[in-house]
Formats: C-alpha cells, structure tokens, sequence
C-alpha cells in the first residue's frame, strides 16, 4: 500500500488530509473491538442510522464480557419498578462515589447512573435481552438491589444476544481476526480520520470513518503495561480475556490524550483454585467466610471481592477457603460459574469442620474455634471478631469448602473521556472524532482495587458502549 506523503509512526499514520491515502473501506462510525461495549455501541449507531464497521482482532466476539457474569447495575429501571425498589441515579452515584472515596469524575459518574436505567430498558425491551433483577442480596457496596442478570448468570449469554442482533442488522458489518494495528489522524488538528486493520489472510487495510470508537477493554493481559502502572498484580494469576494488551490507550495516549488512574484495576478474591474457574462471591453475600491454612479467618468479609484478592494473596501460599452451607449452596447451583466448579470437582462436601479441616490440611483446632465464633456472630450472640454485620442465619451441616486464590479480572484505568464518550486531551480539549469506552476509558474505581463497585465494569462498558455509539453515529450522519 503506497504511503505517499503519509508520515507513519509506531501507533498513528499522520496525513494532511483525508484524500491524501487511499482506502480500502470507507464507513460512518469504525468500532474497534467486540466486547460489550463495542458490540452496544455498534447496536446504538445503527439504530440512530449510521452504517458500522465492527472490527476484532479474534476469532469470535465477547472478550471480558463472555467470561464476566453479565450483571448490570441500574438505578430506576421498569424491572426495580415492578420489584417494588425505590431507587434513583443520585443514590446509585453515591454508593459508587463513596466505593472509590469520591475518586471519580463525579459529573462523569451520575451521568452512567442516569443512563443504567434506559441502557437496561432498552436491552429488555428493544433488544429482547433477558434479564432479571436480583433480590436475594445486595452485592457489596449497593444499597438498593439493583443488579440485573441474564439466566445463566453469565456474560456470553448477553454476547450471543448482542451477535444475533448484529449479524441481522443490515447497517452493521463485522470483521473477524482483523486487529487494528494503529490509527489514522490529521496534522493540524489530531483529528482520527479512520484506522490500519490487519486482515489476515487479505493483509493492511486502510478503513476510512467520520467517527472512531476504541472499545478494546484494558490491559490486564500486557506484563510490561502492568509491571508499570500495576506492580502489585504483575504476576498475579490472570482470569481475563487475552486479548486485552492496552494497545487503544496507547493509541489514545499517542494523540495526546490525558490518562486516569492508570493503577485501578478490579480483581476477585474467589477463584476456585487450582482449577482456575470463578467461585461467585454470593458464596459468601449470603452468609459463607473465608479462612486461610491456620484456620484463621482474616478480614471483614463483607467488604467488595475486589480489594479482598489481595488479601488473600497475602495469606500462606496465597490461597484461602471459601466455607458454606446447603442453603447457600441451593441458591447458587444454577449460576453457571458454580456448574463450572462443581464440573471441576472443586466444591468439597463435608459433614462436620473437623473433616473439612483433614482434607484440606487446616488447622483443625484454630477452625473448629472460628467455626464456633462465626457461628455465634451470625445468630447475633456476640459480636463478629473482624466487624463483619450479623448474617443473621448460622450455617448448618453439611459444608461445603472451596479452595481458593485471588485474581486478576481487568484494569480500570484508561483514557480521560467526557460525558458524551469523546477522549478528552491533557489541556481539556477533545480529540476530534473519537470516542472511547470499557476498558480504554477510565472507570469509575478511582485508583486501586478498593474503589471497584460490585458489576461497574460492566455498567461502565455497556453504558459507555451506548453512549458512543449514539453520540458518533449521529455526529457522523450530521457530518455528511
């Protein structure tokens, strides 16, 4: 492909003009990346009438969205309503403020709350997603149940709905292990004018669009972007999609675009190990606890399975034991995280602690005594010895005990956006024509792992996904 006058760099192919190389495929919004929020953004350009161009670098589309558990946090929503919860976006952005001790865009943050509604609306009762909303318990953090999940309690299920939906709609192409290597901007003004896309089997292709989307999640997969910004989980076990190498905030920060919280990441504190499949935390919401090999419980459970991971890296050989009952087990068994633990042989049986404690080479003398203070604090005889609220419900025989290990699930810091999704520069402006979102964008944790609310990830890459998607294919087709 000849370069012309074309000034390539590393990440960014600078031209004077958008004549100035030819191109291969021309389109209104270029969504690059397939995950949730890629896929929602090219859902919502299409509805507002542009012609898309999804491109991903994979084989199959969903990245962290197929192996998250598809649960969306929303305020006000039909769903809440008919529940009977009073809910608001100024709540559901308190709660998210006071996680991350007010760390985020506070105008950035209540404008996805007051989108969660509309966004799980829309996908109820436009696009014929199933989902429910959840009222056996607040996950950590909420103050009002307003977490809404697929069936299966899995993300995949809400990635085959999204890719039947695409693959129908005829203002949306789709292009398969076809990675962008790099985009394509104006001198004067950094304006991005489109995207290289490596197409294998076919090679570079030059895709022209009035608007860009970077949607390609985060960078928990790149060792060197981690042993930089997140030193602490460099070597930390990883139990995000591969893909995820950082590339579109590296792009974003090429064009001058300001970085935020390049440190917040969300990891969980309940991966079934060494099987390595997610042991979801309602395990312990509804009333379980964690020790370690001395027996020993060692935080206030009832804090977010976030920040958790690393406490329980921090205990021997790194692994802790998840401890729960047959009611526990009984609301659960459908998650499909849990069919997968229970495929793996993971989830241990037992008819008293003392068993438990053999098996697993505890100690059994310092469990049997944690057993028996859980056991009190959970009925309200005395008070918890870590601070952890009454459960209000002991746990009966049998037990089930699970082995496990803290992980890495997916980083939060990313490129400065503004509320209509366009990446904001380090002098406040905006680079013209392109939008961000997932894990590229900043999410709402603040910095560390402390600050992640129970299912943000999530919000925050479909939320932003429709934003983008809304935003760019309206400006687009104004454009023309």
């Amino acid at each position: 492909m000849p370069d012309l006058h074309v000034e390539t760099g590393n990440m960014i192919t600078w031209v004077d003009g958008v004549n100035e190389i030819p191109w291969d495929v021309e389109t209104d919004v270029l969504v690059i990346g397939g995950g949730g929020c890629g896929m929602v953004a090219s859902l919502a350009a299409a509805e507002v009438g542009a012609r898309v161009l999804l491109v991903e670098k994979e084989s199959r589309v969903g990245g962290n969205t197929s192996l998250s558990q598809g649960m969306i946090p929303a305020a006000g929503s039909i769903l809440q309503k008919k529940a009977g919860v009073d809910d608001s976006p100024e709540q559901m952005a308190k709660d998210i403020l006071e996680k991350n001790q007010f760390q985020s865009d506070p105008a950035l943050t209540l404008r996805i709350a007051q989108e969660s509604a509309s966004l799980v609306d829309w996908l109820v009762d436009k696009l014929n997603v199933q989902l429910t909303l959840v009222t056996n318990f607040l996950y950590p953090g909420h103050t009002k149940h307003r977490v809404h999940a697929p069936s299966t309690k899995k993300g995949v299920q809400l990635v085959n709905r999204f890719l039947e939906l695409i693959k129908s709609n005829p203002n949306i192409d789709i292009a398969y292990r076809a990675p962008a290597v790099g985009l394509v901007a104006t001198r004067s003004n950094g304006a991005v004018v489109g995207a290289t896309v490596d197409i294998r089997g076919v090679g570079l292709n030059r895709a022209r669009a009035a608007r860009t989307i970077l949607a390609l999640n985060g960078f928990g997969a790149n060792r060197e972007m981690l042993a930089r910004y997140i030193p602490d989980m460099a070597d930390a076990y990883y139990f995000g999609h591969e893909g995820n190498t950082g590339e579109g905030i590296r792009w974003g920060e090429a064009l001058g675009a300001a970085l935020l919280h390049m440190d917040a990441y969300q990891a969980h504190g309940s991966v079934a190990y060494p099987e390595g499949t997610l042991l979801t935390w309602a395990s312990i919401s509804l009333g379980g606890y964690q020790i370690n090999l001395h027996g020993l419980r060692f935080v206030n459970e009832s804090h977010g399975y976030s920040e958790h991971a690393l406490h329980v890296l921090a205990q021997p050989k790194g692994i802790a034991f998840a401890v729960f009952d047959q009611r526990i087990f009984d609301e659960i068994r459908d998650f499909e995280d849990f069919q997968q633990c229970l495929a793996m042989s993971a989830v241990k049986k037992f008819d008293s602690i003392e068993d438990a404690a053999d098996k697993f080479g505890i100690n059994r003398e310092n469990f049997l005594a944690t057993h028996e203070a859980f056991q009190k604090a959970a009925a309200g005889e005395l008070p918890d010895p870590l601070g952890r609220p009454s459960t209000g419900t002991p746990l009966k025989p049998p037990f089930y005990v699970v082995r496990v290990t803290g992980a890495l699930f997916h980083t939060q810091g990313g490129l400065k956006i503004n509320e209509r999704a366009e990446v904001v520069r380090m002098d406040g402006s905006t680079i013209p024509n392109l939008y961000a979102g997932g894990g590229t964008a900043v999410g709402l944790s603040g910095r560390g792992a402390a600050g992640y609310l129970s299912c943000n990830g999530l919000l925050a890459a479909l939320v932003l996904g429709k934003i983008a998607g809304q935003c760019a294919g309206i400006a687009a087709i104004t454009s023309q």
